[in-house]
């Protein structure tokens, strides 16, 4: 998530990033009221009618080399017929921008909506939930034969970004040690080209879309993928699902069948082991350390006079940032 400050939604913001991208003048103000704000700021606009996407990002919340390595990697599945999101070229023909505005620097891009809904609101049935496995097992297939320009960072990268927040926003010291021993743990696993490579890392129901007519799924927001072991994809997709089954309609033993409908539809695109299960502990630890590194810088700055909704927020976030650090002290 983006450090509070950057939650505001920024209309005249939008307009200035999309005179970069043509688009349509006509109804301009009530779609760019649809935004969403998380890891970045998304407003929809129409670009000859057809719905597209603006994101902007504060320059200082992302590295450009893993933004570029993101948009190098979505043209390689575009061009491998994978169905991801597409990114649309600026008026100068670039598809990653910079910009220097009255509010800050920026990094923009702007995509095509893709066909279907999010998962989470499709119904989970068999069919849905094997299609999903199967888009997962597809992309590491292609993530396994990708070679590529710019690279982005990897899982000891994101380990070293998380020891530098850790320090700089006065974390426990139980949790600095908790990510020392995790870094030992995760050297122990066999890294191969089969199970170690380029993983989305938010494969989640928010970001795959279900397009009933071809019983397919498409996925967007590549922008939080690393190196990292290909089971971090499987665990995060499948706690996801676990955290959020009562609001997706699967309890007790449906869930348990969504899972396994999962996983088989991965395995008919790709490997899945028992030894790159047994990984899945220890993912989830670095899937809990890392969440608990980007909420502390998330809510260290406090304004004056912020708005209810914010301190409202704020209360959500410190209390996951409890849970996760008591997840942590419990795990070592």
């Amino acid at each position: 998530m983006l450090k509070l400050k950057y939650l505001y939604e920024n209309f005249d913001l939008a307009k200035a990033a999309l005179k970069n991208w043509p688009h349509d003048s006509d109804g301009l103000d009530k779609l760019l009221a649809q935004f969403r704000i998380s890891n970045n700021a998304t407003y929809p606009f129409q670009q000859n009618g057809a719905l597209c996407f603006l994101r902007l990002t504060p320059t200082e919340e992302r590295q450009e080399r893993n933004l570029l390595g993101e948009l190098e990697f979505v043209e390689y599945l575009n061009r491998q017929s994978y169905p991801a999101l597409r990114y649309l070229p600026s008026l100068s023909g670039k598809k990653l921008l910079r910009l220097s505005t009255p509010w800050g620097s920026y990094y923009a891009v702007a995509f095509q909506a893709v066909p279907g809904v999010p998962l989470g609101q499709a119904a989970l049935t068999s069919d849905v939930m094997r299609a999903y496995g199967r888009a997962l097992g597809q992309l590491h297939a292609l993530a396994a034969e990708y070679r590529p320009k710019t690279k982005k960072w990897s899982h000891l990268e994101a380990l070293d970004w998380i020891d530098r927040v850790l320090v700089r926003y006065d974390a426990p010291g139980e949790i600095a040690a908790f990510s020392r021993k995790l870094r030992k743990e995760l050297a122990a696993l066999p890294e191969t080209s089969a199970n170690y490579g380029l993983i989305h890392y938010d494969f989640e129901c928010d970001n795959v879309f279900f397009d009933s007519g071809t019983v397919s799924c498409w996925v967007i927001d590549f922008d939080d993928g690393m190196y990292h072991w290909y089971v971090m994809d499987i665990e995060r997709a499948l706690s996801a699902l676990g955290e959020d089954s009562e609001e997706l309609g699967l309890t007790g033993q449906r869930l348990e069948e969504a899972e396994s409908e999962f996983l088989c539809g991965y395995r008919e695109e790709y490997l899945y082991t028992q030894e790159m299960e047994q990984f899945r502990p220890f993912l989830r630890q670095f899937e809990t350390l890392h969440t608990y590194a980007k909420l502390i810088r998330c809510v260290a700055e406090k304004h004056p006079n912020e708005p209810d909704w914010m301190t409202q927020l704020r209360g959500k976030l410190d209390a996951v940032i409890t849970q996760k650090s008591e997840a942590i002290l419990t795990a070592q």
